[in-house]
């Protein structure tokens, strides 16, 4: 089954759909994501800055990233890539670490990039395996802040 067929219209308590459009052709927008120059560029939500980046995106391949809050709190996210098809989407593991504090339940993320007309891209992200609804409520939060930063990056770029 494709993963687009698998995203709910109607996300449940514990798993987060977040859809955006944005003004960047497909191919620019994939490998914002998969390019470490560009992800260490806008990864994490608004004010929070990449202090570590590592990526070995392919199928299998792992990734961890430290992010720094603008308090100085540093938070570790890492996974594993379960399937890279260019330039249509990734599906990854994902857990976050608060560095020598708690650990949150492994998730699995999946984003979705399509071609949306006139050079522009519809990317849907789809968070899925939370073990709370306040953990999912936080993620939603994150990710909602990072798509904002992520699109003032393209639109520099």
């Amino acid at each position: 089954m494709a993963a687009e067929s698998r995203i709910p219209a109607r996300p449940g308590e514990r798993e987060l759909v977040l859809t955006r459009t944005f003004d960047a052709p497909r191919s620019m927008v994939y490998r914002a994501w998969v390019e470490i120059g560009q992800v260490q560029e806008w990864w994490g939500p608004q004010g929070f800055t990449v202090v570590s980046c590592e990526m070995d995106v392919r199928p299998g391949g792992k990734w961890r990233k430290e992010i720094k809050s603008p308090e100085g709190q540093v938070f570790l996210r890492y996974g594993v890539y379960h399937e890279v098809v260019e330039p249509e989407r990734l599906v990854f593991s994902y857990v976050t670490d608060d560095v020598g504090g708690a650990r949150d339940h492994e998730t699995t993320v999946t984003v979705l990039f399509a071609d949306a007309g006139k050079g522009k891209t519809r990317l849907t992200l789809w968070q899925t395996g939370f073990d709370t609804v306040v953990s999912a409520g936080s993620h939603k939060d994150g990710w909602t802040s990072t798509m904002e930063r992520f699109g003032e990056y393209l639109k520099a770029v």
